[in-house]
């Protein structure tokens, strides 16, 4: 089988940075954002991220390590900011951090952290190659290096539910 090349991209070429206010639709009776909101703008910021990188089709394939830190308040602004991490054969991290800004202080806080897993497709919608990641800066190597670890552990557990009865069913 002949192996296809993987030019490197650095993490950067996918960078995306989002911008939303808290409407108080968004919101919960506390006047804070409903948890779902964020997950929502997380996924689509990093996707936005894994298909620049890839320049395919990309579907999530996880969502995990998501730390709400601080809340968020209705008539606030979400700065959401994703960048992929780390790329194997077909699949890539992607890292976002969300931060709030109260619009009338100019305060900034973080409020969230998540990493996703991103599977890029063909025109079949099967797995396909994708660039490698190239980290250039010493802030890109170590996300570089943690993006790595966390992959490993995604791979044993998922191994271990398999084991146990719990992954995709085969068919």
């Amino acid at each position: 089988m002949k192996s296809e090349a993987r030019p490197g991209k650095s993490p950067k070429e996918s960078a995306v940075e989002m911008t939303e206010i808290v409407l108080p639709s968004d919101t919960n009776a506390l006047g804070s954002i409903f948890g779902g909101k964020i997950v929502s703008w997380i996924d689509i910021g990093a996707a936005i991220a894994a298909s620049r990188h890839a320049r395919r089709v990309v579907v999530t394939a996880s969502i995990d390590a998501l730390h709400f830190l601080a809340p968020v308040r209705v008539g606030h602004v979400v700065h959401l900011r994703a960048q992929v991490n780390f790329a194997s054969r077909t699949s890539m991290e992607v890292g976002v951090r969300v931060d709030s800004e109260n619009p009338l202080t100019g305060e900034w806080t973080h409020t969230a952290t998540a990493y996703t897993t991103f599977v890029a497709l063909d025109e079949k919608m099967k797995p396909t190659p994708i660039p490698e990641i190239v980290p250039q800066t010493s802030e890109e190597k170590r996300r570089f290096r943690e993006a790595q670890k966390r992959r490993e552990s995604r791979i044993l557990l998922a191994n271990e539910l398999k084991k146990n009865g719990h992954g995709p069913k085969s068919s």
